[in-house]
């Protein structure tokens, strides 16, 4: 039986499973109010909300911060079921209990075509396998804050143990003041009745805490008066004046400091260390040596006074590196490896329907293509560290993480101490994009703090030894075929890509007693390839999972950030051969895909499609859907003095109900130019094992003079919150390419753009 049939009769069945997932106890995601951090003064009322003796709310907060805004965005789901302002939220890190896994990331992870598995008239298959992967996803309750789902997974919990608080309350306060409860009304957190009578949230806490309301009821949208208003981050300040806490500012009594320095060649080992001239620098104390934890790469840290003594200490050792036992990679070798595999491979198909194989026969001609999209690096502003202290047999941990949970895994395996005895702090995050899924450098950490006599010390990675020793966005190929009938109407679609995938790899060294015997297929190497919305009447989609043994993990949009261009160039490409304006050409195809077609028709109006432009520029589209977010792109590019300069981009974005308006432009901007960073200049090269790029001089970012403007324009809507962070960085690169095309005639199908 083919693995697709297999997956999705497995999720269709209603029989035997079923009834094995349904036996098991229901959960609630409100939580017990044991669950908060025990403070004196302040009351819990479930697993997410403390009340504080002055009348301010504590929010358990599951979800780091590195810059999306996630932490206002969510105390403003708080604050507007409690009636509360925002500045009287208070942030408390929340603990490790199923209640704050992430369900719907795990949830998006099936590999349904949107264009089904959206509203209410789902299949049954979708359902079940909705449900399903949801029930597990809840006993699990695994920690993450990744795929641009905060939002969406906490939209409904948040309010509810916000509301069913405040429901608690007013109930208390009716009881004592012996009127009913839908006679007190409430304001900024004070509860008042006609009678005169009053008292803040603080005064009832008690009294509420154990109470079970009668009757609790979400806030209906029209009577929102925070959400989908635009509200100043609250972490925006204590970035302003320094008073911000990143896993670089963490400062302890008695810190030490420590450098790594890890072998050069990807999975390669130490041979033999000589740490005499190490150990003679001016404050060095010690050499330590590093195991390849969590997927990472052997080498070694030196301790010392400060980061800069730890860095020297570093570049003293003498170090004989051991290549791996099958070689170093290369990427020139995988390139070649990837086009043999997608002309030899037939792969696991993600989506199929007429019957392609006909309209190829029939068809009056054939358009083929290949595209090609490199190695990325992360490259955050912040490079890996992580500070940890081990003593008495317990564990501390301050590090700038995504994934606590994984985190305090490695963290005890390492010290080899039940995880009951490590306690991580989650600082704030100076950039993850994906990075901070990955637990290597915390393995690092604890083992250099075990050699530390039960001093903390501050573990750094160097910008070179974190651009050097990344997990990579996967290097990927696709190649297209469509068929046109002799009107010139396209007829089929077939792609099929090669690349590595990164769930079962990121799996298994992050979590190995979660990943599976055998590889599943990871959607993530065809998202945005089989779940287009055009209506063509043949398409057939399907991915060869290869393994390069170049380390790969989750880059800002994943699979979308390369796939987006290459399927939005190729509908240019058809746009073109069929003679069509290129709006025009996907407004044909989206018929059936509405939403779709008013997003890209939102964006085409306001940037001006088909208006002139200046001499010299030229306009390009580009549309996709990722993590639930429908984004269109509009990008006017020209050529200056051989160089490719982007004057503007038009981004039009349908992501459900909006929290904070303020939040999606600012992200918008953020993903254009990180996507148009990748896609003008970014490029891993592996020679012989080793990552030719090493800083921004050979990795460059988009500077502040080649920032074009960003205009971003937000469909309303009333259905459920979905991604964010993410769906603005696909589009960029499509739709420039596409745009040089209008300008030069030629055709980009290989990232990063070039000219000439």
């Amino acid at each position: 039986m083919k693995r697709r049939t297999w997956l999705l009769s497995a999720l269709g069945t209603t029989g035997a499973l079923v009834v094995g997932w349904g036996a098991w106890p229901a959960r609630s995601r409100l939580g017990s109010p044991d669950l908060m951090t025990q403070t004196e003064g302040d009351v819990a009322l479930n697993g997410w909300i403390k009340i504080a003796a002055d009348g301010a709310v504590v929010l358990a907060m599951p979800r780091s911060e590195m810059g999306q805004g996630v932490h206002t965005s969510l105390a403003m789901l708080v604050a507007e079921e409690l009636d509360m302002p925002l500045n009287r939220i208070r942030l408390e890190q929340a603990g490790g209990d199923r209640i704050y896994g992430n369900v719907a990331m795990l949830v998006a992870s099936l590999p349904f075509h949107p264009l089904d598995s959206e509203g209410e008239q789902k299949p049954v298959k979708i359902k079940m396998g909705e449900w399903m992967v949801g029930k597990i996803a809840r006993e699990l309750g695994i920690n993450a804050t990744g795929g641009s789902s905060s939002i969406a997974d906490l939209w409904d919990p948040l309010r509810m143990a916000a509301a069913t608080a405040r429901a608690s309350l007013l109930q208390a306060a009716a009881q004592a003041w012996k009127v009913p409860v839908q006679e007190i009304s409430v304001s900024a957190g004070l509860m008042q009745h006609p009678s005169g009578v009053s008292a803040h949230y603080g005064q009832m806490a008690s009294v509420a805490a154990g109470s079970s309301p009668q009757q609790v009821t979400l806030k209906a949208r029209q009577d929102w008066k925070l959400i989908g208003q635009s509200t100043q981050r609250t972490d925006i300040p204590s970035k302003l004046t320094g008073q911000a806490l990143f896993g670089a500012d963490v400062r302890l009594p008695g810190l030490l400091f420590a450098a790594v320095r890890m072998c050069p060649m990807l999975g390669g080992s130490v041979a033999s260390i000589d740490r005499t001239s190490a150990l003679s620098v001016s404050g060095v104390s010690q050499v330590v040596s590093l195991d390849a934890w969590a997927g990472g790469t052997a080498g070694l840290a030196v301790v010392g006074q400060s980061t800069w003594h730890a860095q020297q200490g570093a570049k003293a050792v003498q170090v004989q590196w051991q290549a791996p036992a099958g070689g170093g990679a290369d990427t020139s070798r995988i390139q070649a490896a990837l086009l043999n595999a997608l002309n030899t491979e037939s792969g696991f198909t993600f989506h199929e329907q007429g019957v392609p194989v006909q309209a190829e026969k029939a068809a009056a001609k054939r358009i083929d293509a290949l595209y090609q999209a490199p190695y990325l690096a992360h490259a955050t502003m912040e490079p890996m560290n992580c500070t940890a202290q081990v003593k008495d047999g317990k564990v501390e941990v301050w590090v700038p993480t995504q994934v606590p949970q994984m985190a305090r895994a490695i963290a005890a395996k390492v010290a080899g101490v039940d995880e009951d005895q490590v306690t991580v702090h989650v600082t704030l995050l100076g950039g993850g994009f994906g990075r901070r899924l990955e637990v290597d450098f915390v393995g690092q950490a604890v083992q250099v703090a075990m050699a530390c006599q039960g001093a903390p010390v501050q573990l750094s990675w160097s910008r070179e030894e974190d651009m050097g020793h990344d997990f990579y966005r996967p290097m990927h190929l696709a190649k297209f075929q469509a068929s046109l009938d002799d009107k010139g109407e396209v007829t089929s679609l077939r792609i099929k890509s090669a690349g590595d995938a990164i769930t079962p790899r990121w799996m298994a060294r992050t979590a190995p007693h979660l990943a599976g015997p055998f590889d599943m297929p990871d959607k993530t190497t065809s998202e945005g390839l089989f779940d287009l919305p055009y209506g063509f009447a043949s398409q057939h989609m399907s991915h060869v999972a290869t393994q390069s043994g170049v380390p790969v993990g989750f880059w800002r949009s994943v699979g979308h950030s390369h796939n987006a261009f290459f399927s939005e160039s190729f509908i240019d490409e058809l746009a073109v051969a069929t003679q069509q304006d290129p709006v025009a050409f996907r407004l044909k195809w989206l018929k059936e895909a509405p939403r779709y077609a008013a997003v890209l028709q939102l964006a085409a109006d306001k940037a001006g499609w088909g208006q002139a432009l200046p001499s010299g520029r030229a306009r390009g589209v580009a549309l996709h859907r990722s993590f639930g977010s429908i984004t269109a792109q509009v990008a006017e590019v020209s050529v200056e003095q051989g160089q490719i300069r982007v004057h503007r981009v038009v981004c039009a974005i349908d992501c459900g109900t909006v929290v904070n308006p303020e939040t999606v432009a600012q992200q918008v901007e953020s993903s254009v130019l990180f996507g148009l960073s990748a896609a003008l200049f970014g490029k891993i090269d592996i020679v012989a094992g080793v990552v030719q790029q090493s800083n921004f001089p050979n990795y460059p970012m988009l500077s502040l003079s080649q920032a074009p403007q960003v205009d971003t324009h937000i469909v309303s809507s009333t259905r459920h919150p979905a991604g964010v962070g993410e769906p603005a960085v696909p589009p960029v690169a499509p739709a420039v390419a596409n745009a040089l095309f209008a300008l030069t005639g030629k055709r980009q199908r290989s990232l990063p753009l070039a000219l000439g």
